[in-house]
């Protein structure tokens, strides 16, 4: 039931992340995807500054940040070419 939770959480990071970043999301399939990886990628940034973030609120913060983060350097590379 946990994974199930964290998928849901890093879906609605992922469509949160995708409104905050305007101009840097990809659409709306692969902003809840990013979302998801978000998640990863936000519990592995705050381990690296020793924050621990626990219960849903924590979670979501994590998946979150890791979201916009993902999409940020995400951004560099969908750079519309001149």
């Amino acid at each position: 039931m946990y994974f199930i939770g964290y998928i849901i959480i890093g879906i609605l990071a992922g469509f949160i992340a995708g409104k905050i970043m305007r101009g840097g999301g990809f659409g709306v399939l692969i902003n809840l995807l990013i979302g998801i990886v978000g998640g990863i990628l936000g519990g592995w940034l705050f381990g690296l500054f020793g924050i621990s973030a626990s219960g849903l609120w924590g979670s979501f913060l994590t998946s979150l940040v890791g979201a916009i983060f993902l999409l940020w350097i995400s951004s560099f590379f969908n750079r519309p070419s001149k």
